[in-house]
């Protein structure tokens, strides 16, 4: 496969001559790594990293420049009680909304690894996906012009489900070029799968591997407008494909879990999850997001637990 001229045929044979994933292994394997306990300090440690690994969302249809602010504002100063608190990664909003996002965020806009925040465009026709090649890229292209450091798309499932796995890559493949910048430099693309329409853990698999090599930065398990969203065995299954990439080319892909994450419990363990399965170096905003708008909340109140023995009441936080 790699090197070579990638057909509808030899994608084909080589997503179908995966082999199949083991369900009921992968779910035990979810379900050990979701049991492992960690210590007050590690714990300290592990809710600032996901703060600074959460892409902070609003991607509802009376989203308005306002609320925007307001989600720019939580990004930038999410406890103002606690100076020390980290910036989260990104914002993540529709494409329209991006002049707000980045205009909102002024001089804090760029890298989240130089602690920075990103802003992230929803687009491709998100979160359906049905619009003609040529609206998604327009999409793309639009968001990328107003500012966006990342794209998120999503995969035509019909397509993928009807076992059409080229035309899933060119579009994949074409909204990569609609990513790059007049610099010539290109924003990041996450690929979303909507792995609760894929039917099966071998579709999620496949799927992986087909928005791997049609070039994404980033494969991201849902929308979170479709039940089930992320779950633990599928991102498990996600990274397992991220490590195999890494071990077979050097590349290292980045992982996004959205969708139904709420609570710093189960946030942990998907940092154990990544870390027991492609390594803590996986554990910064280049390689890995959590897709999320309440989460930040509870780890806000989890942290103020840590730091006063004590939980605040339900005004100590804002209402997403």
């Amino acid at each position: 496969m790699l090197g070579a001229e990638l057909t509808e045929k030899s994608l084909r044979l080589h997503l179908e001559g995966l082999p199949g994933v083991d369900a009921v292994g992968l779910e035990q394997r979810a379900a050990a790594l979701g049991t492992r306990s960690i210590k007050t300090t590690s714990k300290a440690w592990a809710l600032d990293r996901i703060i600074e690994l959460i892409d902070l969302t609003t991607l509802e249809g009376a989203d308005t420049p306002g609320k925007v602010r307001s989600l720019v504002a939580k990004a930038v100063t999410p406890d103002p009680s606690s100076p020390d608190t980290p910036r989260v990664a990104a914002v993540c909003v529709y494409g329209d909304m991006v002049p707000d996002a980045v205009a909102a965020l002024g001089a804090l806009h760029g890298d989240p690894d130089d602690g920075l925040i990103s802003v992230a465009a929803v687009a491709t026709a998100f979160p359906s996906g049905r619009a003609s090649l040529a609206v998604k890229l327009a999409d793309t292209r639009d968001a990328v012009a107003a500012g966006a450091d990342e794209i998120d798309m999503v995969i035509d499932r019909g397509a993928f489900l009807a076992g059409r796995y080229g035309e899933v890559f060119e579009q994949i493949v074409a909204v990569k070029e609609a990513c790059r910048r007049e610099d010539g430099s290109f924003a990041s693309l996450k690929v979303i799968l909507e792995t609760g329409e894929l039917n099966s853990y071998d579709n999620v698999r496949r799927a992986s591997w087909l928005a791997i090599l049609a070039g994404g930065d980033f494969i991201k398990t849902s929308t979170g407008k479709v039940s089930p969203a992320a779950t633990l065995p599928v991102t498990l299954l996600m990274l397992e494909v991220v490590r195999d990439w890494y071990r077979l080319t050097g590349e290292k892909i980045g992982v996004k879990p959205a969708g139904g994450i709420r609570t710093s419990k189960d946030a942990i363990k998907y940092l154990v999850t990544v870390a027991e399965t492609v390594g803590e170096e996986w554990l910064q905003p280049h390689l890995f997001r959590f897709g999320a708008s309440s989460l930040l909340n509870d780890v806000l109140l989890q942290r103020q637990k840590l730091q006063t023995g004590h939980y605040s009441g339900p005004d100590y936080v804002t209402i997403d």
